[in-house]
């Protein structure tokens, strides 16, 4: 644990950056349980500009939050990589250590994991985007105690670039192209790409009668603002059940709490304020 007679700081990366909610997460918990000596601060940051943002923190710094599109450049940074993080291929967290080198970690999949702890599948399960979210959302579903995922993505390469992923942590896999993606309806589906991408895949779903299956399962969309995103509604108004992603950010940042400060998160509190903000 820190000691509180100093002062530290925290902050979330990416580009672009000013739509993060994850101040509003931090300081949430940093007022709930007192940490009055705690900033976190949202930092647009390059690609390019990871390393050299990082080598000039001072020793105030206690972690980085990381988005994209910086999950997978993060390794050149990391002194150390968690097995999760090696795992997913992703890093979204750096902890500054005592001789203030940087673990890596990856905290989505246990946000994924606690966002969907409890939801009924029937071992299979469909990912919609084969990005870096994508790959943690494999790892999370092989805790979850799905069997086997199909992934539907734009472009070929990195949709069996996912595929065989998947075939490494144990799951049987197969992909789809993305306009497919409702042919073959699951009961649980998980989609990680952008909120523009939604209006497309509701069209893809619609059929000579109405609506596919497919949207009437439960939908996991990391999209959160504005909610529901344009799939999460077409899911909702077919009688499905929707999560939005603002509870795997409250989740993931609850445990990005935890490694920066070692100090127990508030939950409650983390939630109250994520879900107030992106009006969930």
């Amino acid at each position: 644990m820190v000691a509180e007679s100093q002062s530290y700081r925290a902050a979330v990366l990416g580009a672009p950056i000013a739509h993060s909610l994850s101040p509003v997460l931090h300081r949430s918990g940093y007022a709930a349980v007192g940490l009055t000596r705690w900033r976190y601060d949202a930092i647009e940051v390059q690609e390019s500009e990871l390393a050299g943002f990082v080598a000039g923190l001072d020793a105030s710094w206690r972690g980085l939050s990381l988005t994209m599109p910086l999950k997978e450049v993060a390794f050149e940074v990391a002194a150390a990589v968690s097995d999760v993080a090696r795992r997913a291929g992703a890093i979204n967290t750096l902890i500054r250590r005592a001789d203030l080198a940087w673990d890596a970690d990856n905290t989505d999949v246990i946000g994924i994991v606690e966002s969907l702890r409890g939801v009924v599948h029937d071992g299979a399960a469909l990912i919609i985007g084969a990005g870096a979210t994508a790959r943690s959302a494999v790892v999370a579903l092989t805790e979850l105690g799905v069997e086997e995922v199909a992934i539907a993505a734009r472009r070929r390469e990195p949709a069996e670039a996912l595929v065989r992923f998947a075939r490494e942590q144990g799951l049987t896999a197969g992909a789809v192209p993305l306009e497919q993606w409702a042919e073959q309806p699951h009961r649980l589906v998980l989609s990680t790409v952008p909120v523009a991408a939604g209006p497309a895949l509701v069209e893809a779903a619609r059929t000579d009668t109405g609506r596919s299956r497919a949207l009437s399962g439960t939908l996991f969309d990391v999209a959160y603002v504005p909610w529901p995103s344009p799939l999460a509604a077409a899911v909702e108004a077919s009688g499905g059940r929707t999560i939005p992603g603002i509870e795997m950010l409250i989740h993931q940042a609850a445990r990005q709490f935890e490694l920066f400060t070692g100090v127990p998160a508030d939950l409650a509190a983390m939630q109250a304020a994520g879900r107030a903000a992106a009006g969930v």
